[in-house]
């Protein structure tokens, strides 16, 4: 009975670190796709960072500079940041920024606005 607690124990810690090396894996692509748009960023002023990817393979950031308090910046994580990501990992479900201007903010420029 023992002998199978330490098997199931050593069992959960292989798991646990098969999902962390996806993880780290998953973080390093992620990088590597905001490394190909952050010249752009930085030319405004601005710039991104990873905080997590979620167990759903969500991508929260934080954006910096003046990426933060932009009234375009609803329009940069989507048609910009967004689409890097996706395209350069396939696996990513979702992205969202931790301190996106609010989307009620009279400033704030959606895409479907620009029309």
């Amino acid at each position: 009975m023992q002998r199978q607690r330490r098997k199931l124990q050593l069992y959960n810690k292989l798991v646990s670190l098969l999902l962390n090396i996806k993880k780290m894996d998953l973080l390093a692509q992620v990088e590597e796709a905001l490394n190909s748009i952050r010249p752009y960023l930085e030319t405004d002023g601005g710039n991104v960072s990873i905080e997590e990817i979620t167990p759903e393979n969500v991508v929260r950031l934080k954006l910096l500079g003046s990426c933060g308090s932009c009234p375009m910046s609803i329009m940069t994580l989507k048609a910009g940041i967004e689409q890097a990501i996706k395209k350069a990992v396939p696996q990513i479900t979702g992205v969202e920024a931790i301190n996106l201007t609010d989307i009620d903010d009279p400033a704030a420029v959606l895409p479907e606005n620009l029309r």
